[in-house]
């Protein structure tokens, strides 16, 4: 599978299953062996059962009413990037969240390697100065 394809796949099916809680269909879109990290400095999140435990957790406090990912841009070796922007209420508090994820693929279409950088800001807001996102 193309390295666009797999993005645009990724993209497409993150903001669905993001929106319905769907760690099944995330996990689906990762290689068995992959290395996920959620931040910069956190330890990595290596193979699918540990990435299912984090999704679970990052999921079970948020109630999420808007998911948007951008088109991916496609760079070179595998690797696109997008940026997501997510709408949610956590603890009863309305939340925004923005970010961007960089992803590798084999040539399966599987992501082997996947980073997001993020940040989480009170209320509902539309992030300023994004690149891509619509």
């Amino acid at each position: 599978m193309a390295t666009g394809e797999a993005a645009e796949r990724f993209v497409r099916v993150w903001a669905r299953a993001w929106a319905e809680r769907d760690v099944d269909a995330l996990l689906e879109l990762y290689a068995e062996d992959r290395v996920h990290r959620s931040m910069p400095f956190r330890e990595p999140h290596r193979g699918r059962a540990e990435l299912a435990a984090y999704l679970r957790w990052s999921f079970a406090a948020e109630r999420v009413s808007d998911v948007r990912f951008s088109a991916p841009v496609v760079g070179q070796q595998g690797v696109a990037v997008a940026e997501f922007s997510v709408r949610s209420v956590e603890d009863g508090e309305p939340m925004t969240l923005a970010g961007c994820v960089f992803a590798r693929f084999d040539g399966a279409g599987p992501a082997v390697e996947t980073r997001d950088y993020w940040h989480m800001e009170p209320g509902h807001r539309e992030p300023s100065g994004t690149l891509f996102l619509n």
